[in-house]
Protein backbone atom coordinates (compact mmCIF):
# COMPACT_ATOMS: atom_id res chain seq x y z
CA UNK A 1 0.00 0.00 0.00
CA UNK A 2 2.75 2.43 0.86
CA UNK A 3 4.40 2.09 -2.50
CA UNK A 4 0.61 2.43 -4.07
CA UNK A 5 0.50 5.82 -2.39
CA UNK A 6 3.97 7.16 -3.43
CA UNK A 7 3.51 6.11 -6.80
CA UNK A 8 -0.37 8.01 -7.01
CA UNK A 9 1.38 10.85 -5.37
CA UNK A 10 4.08 11.78 -7.84
CA UNK A 11 1.71 10.76 -10.75
CA UNK A 12 -0.09 13.90 -9.05
CA UNK A 13 2.78 15.78 -9.14
CA UNK A 14 3.82 15.02 -12.48
CA UNK A 15 0.52 15.54 -13.71
CA UNK A 16 0.99 19.12 -11.73
CA UNK A 17 3.82 20.07 -13.45
CA UNK A 18 2.44 19.36 -17.19
CA UNK A 19 -0.47 20.93 -15.90
CA UNK A 20 1.59 24.40 -15.12
CA UNK A 21 1.64 25.06 -11.86
CA UNK A 22 5.33 24.29 -11.59
CA UNK A 23 6.70 25.70 -14.77
CA UNK A 24 5.87 23.50 -17.61
CA UNK A 25 3.38 25.41 -19.00
CA UNK A 26 3.73 26.22 -23.30
CA UNK A 27 5.97 24.77 -25.64
CA UNK A 28 5.44 23.57 -29.48
CA UNK A 29 5.96 20.02 -29.88
CA UNK A 30 9.23 19.10 -32.23
CA UNK A 31 11.12 16.53 -34.13
CA UNK A 32 14.29 15.77 -33.58
CA UNK A 33 16.72 16.16 -36.17
CA UNK A 34 18.91 12.65 -36.38
CA UNK A 35 20.67 11.05 -39.35
CA UNK A 36 23.12 11.83 -42.06
CA UNK A 37 24.00 15.24 -42.93
CA UNK A 38 21.92 16.99 -45.36
CA UNK A 39 23.98 16.34 -49.01
CA UNK A 40 24.42 12.96 -48.09
CA UNK A 41 22.35 11.37 -51.32
CA UNK A 42 24.48 13.32 -53.46
CA UNK A 43 27.72 12.11 -51.44
CA UNK A 44 26.71 8.52 -51.41
CA UNK A 45 25.98 8.63 -55.69
CA UNK A 46 29.49 9.95 -55.79
CA UNK A 47 30.87 6.86 -54.25
CA UNK A 48 32.18 7.75 -51.27
CA UNK A 49 31.75 6.12 -47.94
CA UNK A 50 28.21 6.02 -46.51
CA UNK A 51 28.56 8.32 -43.10
CA UNK A 52 25.83 6.36 -41.50
CA UNK A 53 28.10 3.67 -41.60
CA UNK A 54 31.30 4.91 -40.19
CA UNK A 55 31.84 5.95 -36.44
CA UNK A 56 34.27 9.08 -36.01
CA UNK A 57 37.32 7.21 -35.75
CA UNK A 58 36.31 5.15 -39.21
CA UNK A 59 35.81 8.84 -40.49
CA UNK A 60 39.55 10.14 -39.56
CA UNK A 61 40.74 7.09 -41.02
CA UNK A 62 38.91 8.01 -44.22
CA UNK A 63 40.42 11.23 -44.37
CA UNK A 64 44.12 10.22 -43.61
CA UNK A 65 43.84 8.27 -46.43
CA UNK A 66 43.51 11.15 -48.91
CA UNK A 67 45.79 13.60 -50.20
CA UNK A 68 45.16 17.16 -48.93
CA UNK A 69 44.22 18.29 -52.57
CA UNK A 70 41.41 15.32 -52.19
CA UNK A 71 40.26 16.49 -49.36
CA UNK A 72 39.95 20.23 -49.79
CA UNK A 73 37.96 19.59 -53.18
CA UNK A 74 36.02 16.99 -51.06
CA UNK A 75 34.91 20.17 -48.75
CA UNK A 76 34.26 22.13 -51.93
CA UNK A 77 31.93 19.47 -53.69
CA UNK A 78 29.96 18.36 -50.50
CA UNK A 79 30.35 21.08 -47.98
CA UNK A 80 26.85 20.20 -45.80
CA UNK A 81 28.71 16.51 -45.40
CA UNK A 82 31.90 17.16 -44.78
CA UNK A 83 31.41 19.91 -42.61
CA UNK A 84 28.97 17.99 -40.51
CA UNK A 85 31.27 14.64 -39.94
CA UNK A 86 32.58 13.96 -36.68
CA UNK A 87 36.34 12.92 -37.25
CA UNK A 88 36.70 14.81 -40.46
CA UNK A 89 39.76 16.99 -39.86
CA UNK A 90 38.87 19.86 -37.99
CA UNK A 91 40.50 22.94 -40.55
CA UNK A 92 38.49 21.12 -43.46
CA UNK A 93 35.00 21.19 -41.72
CA UNK A 94 35.93 25.04 -40.71
CA UNK A 95 36.63 25.12 -44.73
CA UNK A 96 33.21 23.70 -45.47
CA UNK A 97 31.19 25.30 -43.12
CA UNK A 98 33.05 28.76 -44.14
CA UNK A 99 31.55 27.92 -47.50
CA UNK A 100 28.00 27.12 -46.17
CA UNK A 101 27.34 29.71 -43.37
CA UNK A 102 28.99 32.48 -44.83
CA UNK A 103 30.43 34.60 -42.09
CA UNK A 104 26.56 34.03 -40.54
CA UNK A 105 28.04 33.32 -36.97
CA UNK A 106 30.25 36.45 -36.66
CA UNK A 107 33.89 35.77 -35.16
CA UNK A 108 33.26 32.05 -34.33
CA UNK A 109 35.05 29.10 -36.61
CA UNK A 110 31.96 26.74 -37.44
CA UNK A 111 32.57 23.11 -36.93
CA UNK A 112 29.08 21.99 -37.46
CA UNK A 113 25.90 23.38 -39.41
CA UNK A 114 22.95 21.35 -39.78
CA UNK A 115 20.45 23.81 -41.71
CA UNK A 116 17.59 21.02 -41.34
CA UNK A 117 14.65 21.80 -38.62
CA UNK A 118 15.20 24.74 -37.22
CA UNK A 119 19.27 24.60 -37.67
CA UNK A 120 22.30 23.15 -35.36
CA UNK A 121 25.43 24.84 -34.97
CA UNK A 122 28.50 24.01 -33.29
CA UNK A 123 30.99 26.93 -32.42
CA UNK A 124 34.38 27.24 -31.73
CA UNK A 125 36.28 30.14 -29.60
CA UNK A 126 39.91 29.40 -29.78
CA UNK A 127 41.94 26.77 -31.11
CA UNK A 128 40.70 23.49 -30.53
CA UNK A 129 43.65 21.43 -32.26
CA UNK A 130 46.33 22.82 -29.67
CA UNK A 131 44.46 24.43 -26.85
CA UNK A 132 45.58 22.14 -23.85
CA UNK A 133 42.14 22.07 -21.83
CA UNK A 134 38.75 22.32 -24.06
CA UNK A 135 34.81 22.77 -22.61
CA UNK A 136 32.00 21.98 -24.38
CA UNK A 137 28.40 24.08 -23.44
CA UNK A 138 25.38 22.18 -23.96
CA UNK A 139 22.27 24.37 -24.07
CA UNK A 140 18.50 23.68 -22.89
CA UNK A 141 15.26 24.53 -24.35
CA UNK A 142 14.59 27.80 -26.91
CA UNK A 143 18.63 27.59 -28.79
CA UNK A 144 19.21 26.61 -32.30
CA UNK A 145 21.01 28.17 -35.24
CA UNK A 146 18.84 31.15 -35.24
CA UNK A 147 19.02 31.77 -31.47
CA UNK A 148 22.68 30.86 -30.60
CA UNK A 149 23.45 34.18 -28.91
CA UNK A 150 23.01 33.23 -25.25
CA UNK A 151 24.60 30.35 -25.51
CA UNK A 152 27.96 32.20 -27.69
CA UNK A 153 27.73 34.40 -24.85
CA UNK A 154 28.09 31.64 -22.49
CA UNK A 155 31.01 30.18 -24.49
CA UNK A 156 33.18 33.87 -25.00
CA UNK A 157 32.25 34.58 -20.94
CA UNK A 158 33.82 30.68 -20.10
CA UNK A 159 36.91 31.62 -22.49
CA UNK A 160 37.42 35.09 -20.97
CA UNK A 161 37.60 33.61 -17.46
CA UNK A 162 40.10 31.00 -18.43
CA UNK A 163 42.38 33.83 -20.10
CA UNK A 164 41.78 32.88 -23.04
CA UNK A 165 44.11 29.48 -22.59
CA UNK A 166 40.49 27.00 -23.07
CA UNK A 167 39.23 26.74 -26.24
CA UNK A 168 35.46 26.62 -26.35
CA UNK A 169 32.65 25.26 -28.06
CA UNK A 170 29.21 26.39 -28.16
CA UNK A 171 27.61 23.09 -29.34
CA UNK A 172 23.91 23.67 -30.23
CA UNK A 173 23.92 20.60 -31.77
CA UNK A 174 20.59 19.03 -31.21
CA UNK A 175 16.84 19.38 -31.46
CA UNK A 176 16.11 21.64 -28.25
CA UNK A 177 12.66 21.93 -26.74
CA UNK A 178 10.57 25.29 -27.32
CA UNK A 179 9.02 26.33 -24.45
CA UNK A 180 9.05 24.29 -21.32
CA UNK A 181 6.08 21.61 -22.63
CA UNK A 182 5.55 18.09 -22.96
CA UNK A 183 9.42 18.40 -24.72
CA UNK A 184 10.70 19.58 -21.44
CA UNK A 185 9.28 17.36 -19.18
CA UNK A 186 10.26 14.37 -21.36
CA UNK A 187 13.46 12.82 -22.28
CA UNK A 188 12.25 12.13 -25.74
CA UNK A 189 14.59 15.16 -28.02
CA UNK A 190 17.32 14.51 -24.50
CA UNK A 191 17.83 10.79 -26.06
CA UNK A 192 18.22 12.10 -29.41
CA UNK A 193 20.70 14.74 -28.40
CA UNK A 194 22.80 12.35 -26.39
CA UNK A 195 23.26 10.59 -29.83
CA UNK A 196 24.90 13.15 -30.85
CA UNK A 197 26.89 14.67 -28.05
CA UNK A 198 28.40 11.11 -27.60
CA UNK A 199 29.06 11.32 -31.55
CA UNK A 200 30.65 14.82 -31.29
CA UNK A 201 32.73 13.91 -28.13
CA UNK A 202 33.64 10.79 -30.26
CA UNK A 203 34.81 13.08 -33.03
CA UNK A 204 36.83 15.40 -31.11
CA UNK A 205 39.20 12.36 -29.68
CA UNK A 206 39.36 10.92 -33.09
CA UNK A 207 41.13 14.06 -34.02
CA UNK A 208 43.04 14.75 -31.19
CA UNK A 209 41.73 17.12 -29.64
CA UNK A 210 42.30 17.33 -25.49
CA UNK A 211 39.00 15.44 -24.02
CA UNK A 212 36.79 18.49 -22.78
CA UNK A 213 34.80 19.58 -19.66
CA UNK A 214 31.06 18.92 -21.03
CA UNK A 215 28.95 21.68 -19.14
CA UNK A 216 25.39 21.57 -19.44
CA UNK A 217 23.05 24.06 -18.75
CA UNK A 218 19.43 23.13 -17.99
CA UNK A 219 17.55 20.52 -19.89
CA UNK A 220 20.75 20.32 -21.85
CA UNK A 221 21.69 18.13 -18.48
CA UNK A 222 19.26 15.51 -19.08
CA UNK A 223 20.94 15.35 -22.55
CA UNK A 224 24.28 14.90 -20.41
CA UNK A 225 22.99 12.66 -17.95
CA UNK A 226 21.72 10.21 -20.81
CA UNK A 227 24.91 10.64 -22.21
CA UNK A 228 27.09 10.52 -19.67
CA UNK A 229 28.07 6.21 -19.66
CA UNK A 230 29.50 7.19 -23.14
CA UNK A 231 30.50 10.44 -22.67
CA UNK A 232 34.34 10.94 -23.71
CA UNK A 233 34.83 13.88 -20.98
CA UNK A 234 36.82 14.59 -18.09
CA UNK A 235 34.46 16.79 -16.51
CA UNK A 236 30.33 16.65 -16.35
CA UNK A 237 29.37 19.93 -14.86
CA UNK A 238 25.65 20.86 -15.21
CA UNK A 239 23.25 24.01 -13.76
CA UNK A 240 20.18 25.01 -13.67
CA UNK A 241 19.55 21.76 -13.72
CA UNK A 242 15.87 19.54 -14.09
CA UNK A 243 17.58 16.43 -13.23
CA UNK A 244 19.49 13.84 -15.22
CA UNK A 245 17.43 10.93 -15.48
CA UNK A 246 19.38 9.36 -13.04
CA UNK A 247 18.87 9.15 -9.01
CA UNK A 248 22.78 9.16 -8.38
CA UNK A 249 26.31 10.10 -9.70
CA UNK A 250 26.58 5.85 -9.51
CA UNK A 251 23.59 5.42 -12.37
CA UNK A 252 24.87 7.96 -14.85
CA UNK A 253 27.82 5.30 -15.39
CA UNK A 254 30.64 7.48 -15.44
CA UNK A 255 34.35 8.29 -15.40
CA UNK A 256 34.05 11.38 -15.46
CA UNK A 257 33.99 14.00 -12.28
CA UNK A 258 29.82 15.41 -11.97
CA UNK A 259 29.54 18.82 -10.95
CA UNK A 260 26.60 20.74 -9.39
CA UNK A 261 25.20 24.34 -9.77
CA UNK A 262 22.04 25.90 -8.67
CA UNK A 263 21.91 29.47 -7.81
CA UNK A 264 18.60 30.29 -5.35
CA UNK A 265 16.81 32.34 -7.41
CA UNK A 266 16.86 29.92 -10.10
CA UNK A 267 12.88 28.77 -11.54
CA UNK A 268 14.02 25.12 -11.66
CA UNK A 269 13.78 24.74 -7.80
CA UNK A 270 10.22 24.97 -8.30
CA UNK A 271 10.00 21.99 -10.98
CA UNK A 272 9.11 18.87 -8.95
CA UNK A 273 12.38 16.46 -8.89
CA UNK A 274 10.67 13.20 -9.86
CA UNK A 275 10.00 11.04 -13.03
CA UNK A 276 6.85 8.86 -13.79
CA UNK A 277 5.64 7.28 -16.75
CA UNK A 278 8.93 9.13 -18.77
CA UNK A 279 7.64 12.47 -17.64
CA UNK A 280 10.00 14.58 -15.30
CA UNK A 281 14.28 13.83 -14.75
CA UNK A 282 14.23 12.67 -11.61
CA UNK A 283 16.63 13.43 -8.83
CA UNK A 284 18.21 16.57 -8.09
CA UNK A 285 22.03 17.08 -8.85
CA UNK A 286 22.70 19.71 -6.30
CA UNK A 287 20.94 17.17 -3.55
CA UNK A 288 23.96 16.07 -1.56
CA UNK A 289 22.31 12.56 -1.87
CA UNK A 290 22.85 12.80 -5.48
CA UNK A 291 26.66 12.88 -5.09
CA UNK A 292 28.19 15.25 -7.34
CA UNK A 293 30.43 17.94 -6.49
CA UNK A 294 28.68 21.33 -5.62
CA UNK A 295 29.23 24.35 -7.04
CA UNK A 296 29.29 27.86 -5.26
CA UNK A 297 26.01 29.79 -7.28
CA UNK A 298 24.76 31.72 -4.10
CA UNK A 299 25.72 35.31 -6.65
CA UNK A 300 24.19 34.05 -9.71
CA UNK A 301 20.94 35.21 -10.82
CA UNK A 302 17.94 33.60 -12.53
CA UNK A 303 18.36 30.29 -14.53
CA UNK A 304 20.40 32.03 -17.21
CA UNK A 305 23.01 33.85 -15.20
CA UNK A 306 25.50 31.35 -14.22
CA UNK A 307 28.26 32.76 -16.35
CA UNK A 308 27.70 36.32 -15.98
CA UNK A 309 31.53 38.04 -15.27
CA UNK A 310 32.29 38.07 -11.11
CA UNK A 311 30.24 35.38 -9.97
CA UNK A 312 31.58 32.42 -7.70
CA UNK A 313 30.14 30.13 -10.34
CA UNK A 314 32.40 31.44 -13.54
CA UNK A 315 34.73 31.27 -11.39
CA UNK A 316 34.88 27.75 -10.28
CA UNK A 317 33.38 26.99 -14.35
CA UNK A 318 37.04 28.43 -15.37
CA UNK A 319 38.31 26.72 -12.79
CA UNK A 320 36.95 23.18 -13.75
CA UNK A 321 37.60 24.06 -17.36
CA UNK A 322 41.63 24.31 -16.85
CA UNK A 323 41.77 21.40 -14.49
CA UNK A 324 42.84 23.46 -11.45
CA UNK A 325 40.71 21.97 -8.77
CA UNK A 326 40.61 18.48 -8.00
Amino acid sequence: MRRISRTLITAAVVAGVIAGTAGWASGNSQEAVTGAPAGTVAWRAAGLPDPERMDPAEVARFFAGLSPVRQRELARRHPTVVGNLDGAPLELRYEANARSTRGEFGGARVLAHDPRGRGQVALVYGDLARAEHVAVIVPGSDVDADRVRPLADMATELRRATGGRTAVVAWAGYTTPVGVGLDAATGRLAEAGADRLTRFTDGLAAVGAAEPSVFCHSYGSVVCGLAAHQLKAKDLVVFGSPGMRAENVSELGTSARVWAAKDPTDWIDRVPNVEFAGLGHGADPTDPVFGARRIPAGDAAGHGGYFAPGTASLRAFAAIAEGDVR
